[in-house]
């Protein structure tokens, strides 16, 4: 019985987050001492929310104790046991969600590509613990999940909207009430009807869309029929630890202070657009730079799309902490 144990948890894998043809093996991100992910059967896959899913597959992996935690990444550290590697892994799966989810409210990006950088970064952080120096393995994974999702956000930069928290509003309040307007006196509520009239982009019009357009779930839904975790679980606290408070208020500040240092860097343009687009709390449009510069909109995009390519390279050189020196991709 016990050489059948121990062969199961060999093959155990880690749950993969899968979202469509999209999803990514986080096998191929990590180095071969960490488990593969786990492969979630294809009559399941589609015909339910992959997010509650993959809820549901992580609420099965036991939290540890502190003592057990300590043995199991010695074990890491000295034998480079993957077992060991597994359990310190799977224990921290929730962990990786909350701070995800946390970056998905503020970023606006997915939530499942988030997740899955995460668990990238806790792997890494698995690699490269040392329970001698007597910190919180949580703790320390915590930066390495914040640093491969903040680099992923880099990476993957389109218009990330830093601060827009008044434009979200705004629509969120207004679109509905907008379109239901513009049908009661006849007019066709398309998306740049929309857009004109509520001063925002056509983008945001969209992407509120979807937003409203999603189904509601119930916060104490439990993920799994054996399962006593909620999606509430998951969720970020409202009052977070001090910790993690000032980590997060120092990431989102050296985000901003390097975007700013890149200023010298722009021409007229890409100044204007940089502050009244991308760093503004009510960004203006394409059109209002596009009539203050005497070029079409399309013209102000191109821009926009060549200045967010300056911008990532300008941040993977100058914030250190998350530059390719920091997370070995290669190690």
């Amino acid at each position: 019985m016990k050489s059948k144990k121990k062969q199961d948890q060999k093959t155990a894998r880690i749950p993969e987050i899968v979202d469509g043809d999209a999803s990514t093996e986080l096998a191929e991100k990590s180095s071969d001492t960490l488990p593969a992910p786990f492969e979630l059967k294809g009559s399941e896959v589609g015909l339910r929310d992959p997010l509650q899913l993959y809820l549901k597959e992580i609420a099965r992996f036991p939290m540890l104790e502190p003592d057990e935690e300590y043995r199991l990444a010695v074990r890491v550290r000295e034998k480079n046991d993957q077992d060991a590697a597994f359990r310190l892994v799977s224990s921290h799966l929730r962990l990786v969600v909350k701070i995800a989810m946390d970056f998905q409210r503020r970023w606006m990006q997915n939530a499942l590509d988030l997740i899955q950088e995460g668990n990238v970064g806790l792997m890494k952080a698995v690699q490269k613990f040392d329970p001698e120096k007597g910190i919180k393995f949580s703790y320390y994974a915590a930066f390495w999940i914040k640093a491969y999702i903040l680099k992923f956000i880099m990476d993957n930069w389109r218009l990330v909207k830093i601060g827009t928290t008044q434009t979200q509003r705004k629509l969120f309040y207004n679109l509905n009430k907008e379109r239901q307007r513009l049908l009661t006196q006849g007019f066709d509520p398309t998306t740049e009807v929309l857009s004109e009239n509520l001063n925002v982009s056509q983008a945001d019009i969209e992407e509120m869309d979807q937003r409203l357009s999603k189904n509601d779930m119930s916060l104490s839904q439990p993920v799994g029929e054996n399962s006593d975790a909620t999606r509430m679980d998951f969720l970020p606290a409202l009052d977070p630890g001090v910790e993690e408070k000032l980590a997060n208020d120092e990431i989102t500040g050296l985000l901003i202070d390097n975007l700013k240092t890149i200023e010298p860097l722009l021409n007229e343009k890409e100044v204007v657009i940089l502050n009244d687009r991308l760093l503004s709390e009510d960004p203006v449009t394409l059109r209002e730079i596009g009539e203050q510069f005497g070029v079409t909109r399309e013209r102000v995009r191109q821009i926009e799309a060549r200045l967010l390519k300056k911008i990532r390279e300008h941040l993977t050189d100058q914030v250190q902490d998350f530059s390719r020196d920091w997370i070995e991709e290669d190690a």
